[in-house]
Formats: structure tokens, C-alpha cells, sequence
């Protein structure tokens, strides 16, 4: 079956698309990568919320935080592809319609350390030091406005 893309302020998520989003990243962020965290840091209720969902299932995610509310910049963050759609290049386009969303304003992400690459190739550049956030390097990454 074919992907169906989402945009949705969070008072536009159904209860069933909220659960499927928190379970997932759960899922992946707390369980996968055993990062006991608060995922519900109350940037939800703010963000913009992009994903895609396969067969009912949600194949990837990332929700989209206004400037002022983490970083000066906009911010993408909890950047998630489902185990099952790895591999596929659905990271890939979930990022450019996230990139595309922020309307050519700058871009300001925490990024896992090893995904630097990646993210260098949509345009992002590093802007720290390598961190540790819950045990796993990070980096902050800027992507000019455009």
C-alpha cells in the first residue's frame, strides 16, 4: 500500500493518531535505544506534527517545534522511522517535508552524533561540541534559512 502523509498542529491529532505517535516513539526512543526519558517534555502541544503511515501503521515521524521554544531557530526533532520502513529512504523524504514545512526558515536540531553525515547532506552543519543526552553522543546541527 502506498504512503499517506500527515500535518497536524497537535489539536488537529485524533486521540488513536496521538497514541500511535507516543507509542512509537516509545517504541523506539525509550525501548530500542534503552533511554529511560521523558518523552512528553511539553513541546507536543506547540509543534507541528509530519509523518506518514503504511497499512495503518505509522512508518515515520518528526514534529516540528516553533522558534523560540527550544532554540532561537526552529527546531525538527524526534526524528523516527519504524524498524520496518529502515532502509527504504522514508527518513530521507520524512526530512525534506519536514525541512519543507519550516517555510526557508533556519533550522536548529540535536542530532545523534552518528547521523551527522546525513543530516550534513540535507544541509544541516554542526554547531557543538559532541554532547551525551541520555547516554548517546549528540550534536547540535544549524541549517541556514533559505
Amino acid at each position: 500500500m502506498d504512503l499517506r502523509w500527515y500535518d497536524c498542529s497537535f489539536g488537529d491529532l485524533t486521540t488513536a493518531q496521538l497514541y500511535a505517535i507516543v507509542q512509537l516513539r516509545e517504541r523506539v526512543f525509550v525501548v530500542e535505544q534503552n533511554c529511560p526519558y521523558l518523552d512528553a517534555d511539553g513541546h507536543d502541544p506547540v509543534s507541528r506534527h509530519v509523518w506518514a503511515e503504511r497499512d495503518g501503521s505509522i512508518a515515520a515521524y518528526l514534529r516540528i517545534v516553533p522558534a523560540g521554544v527550544k532554540w532561537p531557530e526552529v527546531s525538527i526533532g524526534r526524528v523516527i522511522t519504524a524498524p520496518a520502513a529502515r532502509g527504504s529512504g522514508l527518513g530521507r523524504e520524512l526530512m525534506k517535508r519536514g525541512i519543507a514545512a519550516c517555510g526557508g526558515a533556519a533550522i536548529h536540531i540535536g542530532a545523534q552524533a552518528h547521523l551527522e553525515k546525513f543530516y550534513g547532506d540535507l544541509g544541516f552543519a554542526r554547531a557543538s561540541d559532541v554532547y551525551d543526552e541520555d547516554g548517546i553522543p549528540h550534536i547540535e546541527m544549524i541549517r541556514p534559512a533559505s
